[in-house]
């Protein structure tokens, strides 16, 4: 006698019910549509108040527009005056030397910082850090103010100072050598902080069983440093020298503020002029073709830095 076999259904399949509230969606499409909701605010503000000034920058640079009036159209003739004009070659002479003043001391001396204030052995650490970073969240039109009093010939403290042990500053500000370095100085002493926080950040990621098994090794303090810090802090170090160097290309208000671009123009940097161009000779055609090749510069600047430092990283590793 045969034994039968399962017997398939007849009629319809079965078919399980749909879910309360209908089909679901696939759950990526919904958290793609969740994400776009959230991004599209800020994307339209930075196409308004980014996005649509830079356009409208491109399109001044090949006009006579004064702000006042119809403005013409005149192709490259902005361009062509500015690789002419005297005075912006002095104002990139004085950025030229105003970054190699500032970019590689506010470097060096936030990496020096940093390895002093990540010692475990300091005392009072923490009071210390935040003092340094104090003059960060300061205005720096606030900070060049108060250091405009403090280099005063007449009432600044610094000159009271320096004459008390036999040093006469003079009038720093009005000084065409010293004037630049003294803008410099005041830019460092207001974003050292910053830079070396970064820096802190840096080291505290660096695993502290490598410098016990370099000191297990023999290796002394500087070699540790060496193959050790410098080698695991080189992309940190990239982004301070790009962030730096970038701070520096624009530099305007301590400069606005403590010299207005003087004594001789010693002090004009290409942002001053900028500014000048736009705002007091009411030449924006002319100020926008400026802006925009230093956004160039800054970009091919940091393009290279980046390059550099991808290399020897590559190198290293």
């Amino acid at each position: 006698m045969r034994t039968s076999s399962a017997i398939a259904p007849v009629g319809k399949r079965y078919r399980a019910p749909a879910p309360l509230g209908g089909r679901r969606r696939p759950v990526g499409a919904r958290r793609g549509r969740v994400a776009t909701a959230f991004l599209l605010p800020a994307a339209v503000i930075l196409l308004a108040f980014v996005g649509w000034p830079i356009v409208s920058v491109i399109g001044l640079s090949f006009t006579d527009a004064s702000g006042l009036g119809q403005s013409s159209w005149v192709g490259l003739a902005n361009y062509r005056e500015i690789f002419g004009d005297d005075d912006i070659r002095i104002s990139v002479v004085n950025t030229v030397g105003y970054t190699v003043m500032f970019t590689p001391v506010v470097v060096l001396l936030a990496l020096g910082l940093a390895l002093l204030m990540n010692s475990p052995r300091l005392p009072l650490r923490s009071a210390l850090r935040t003092a340094l970073f104090i003059p960060v969240v300061v205005s720096l039109g606030v900070v060049a103010i108060a250091w405009s009093y403090l280099l005063d010939p007449n009432i600044g403290l610094l000159d009271h100072w320096f004459n008390r042990v036999g040093l006469d500053l003079g009038n720093v500000l009005e000084n065409p050598t010293w004037a630049m370095p003294a803008v410099a100085a005041v830019a460092v002493w207001k974003n050292v902080g910053f830079y070396m926080v970064i820096f802190l950040a840096g080291l505290q990621g660096i695993p502290r069983h490598l410098y016990e098994a370099a000191r297990v090794d023999g290796a002394a303090r500087w070699q540790s440093f060496r193959h050790i810090t410098l080698p695991l802090l080189s992309n940190t170090t990239a982004f301070v020298l790009i962030i730096a160097g970038i701070a520096a290309l624009q530099a305007f208000d301590q400069i606005y503020v403590m010299t207005a671009g003087g004594p001789y123009r010693k002090t004009t940097t290409i942002v001053m002029q900028i500014y000048e161009s736009g705002f007091t000779d009411l030449r924006l055609g002319f100020a926008s073709a400026l802006s925009l090749l230093l956004l160039a510069a800054t970009l091919i600047l940091s393009g290279l830095q980046l390059v550099f430092f991808t290399r020897r990283e590559k190198e290293l590793g």
